[in-house]
């Protein structure tokens, strides 16, 4: 027997039913799923130090559990002393079962330890059925030795999901326990 994550054996089992009873579907496959996260840091200070974004892509591969790439910038802005082809940020793309172990994480763990946590504000929903959420602290996650990390960033979360309409994918996100604010 193959491992599944826990998420994926509840979208099967209990998401899958419930919106398809909920929104009328005709076939099991028009039951939206989420098919990607994608997790971005933005490392302004990187500038300066290059270091800091070498600890980011450390810090970002291991919450993913997935190697994390550094961004570059794509153009010069003399401003912020920046030259095309710094590197300023890091970004993971999940899908599979990784992203279902993210996903609990997340969940269960992750969010519960944010200070003064009430909820995530549902206005992240960008009109075509993806969910956008910002975290401000990324030592949020248990993987994260506290004592190593040199400065706390903030992090991207966005949830690409099948479906293009906001309200299904509410449902769906809400049907995998998401912790939205009650109105």
């Amino acid at each position: 027997m193959s491992y599944a994550p826990r998420l994926q054996e509840k979208y099967k089992n209990e998401v899958v039913p419930n919106l398809k009873e909920k929104f009328s579907y005709k076939s099991v496959m028009q039951v939206p799923k989420i098919q990607k996260i994608c997790l971005n840091q933005g490392v302004g200070a990187a500038v300066s130090d290059k270091k800091l974004v070498e600890n980011a892509v450390e810090e970002m591969s291991i919450i993913a559990g997935q190697k994390a790439l550094a961004v570059k910038s794509r153009k010069d802005v003399s401003n912020f002393k920046l030259r095309k082809g710094m590197p300023v940020g890091v970004m993971v793309t999940l899908r599979g079962d990784k992203m279902y172990e993210f996903l609990d994480r997340l969940i269960n763990i992750a969010l519960p330890r944010t200070r003064d946590f009430r909820g995530v504000k549902a206005s992240g929903f960008d009109g075509t059925g993806n969910f956008n959420m910002g975290i401000k602290e990324h030592i949020i996650f248990p993987e994260i030795n506290i004592d190593k990390v040199n400065k706390i960033f903030g992090m991207d979360i966005t949830f690409v999901t099948s479906t293009s309409s906001d309200e299904e994918s509410k449902a769906l996100l809400k049907a995998f326990g998401f912790p939205f604010v009650k109105n």
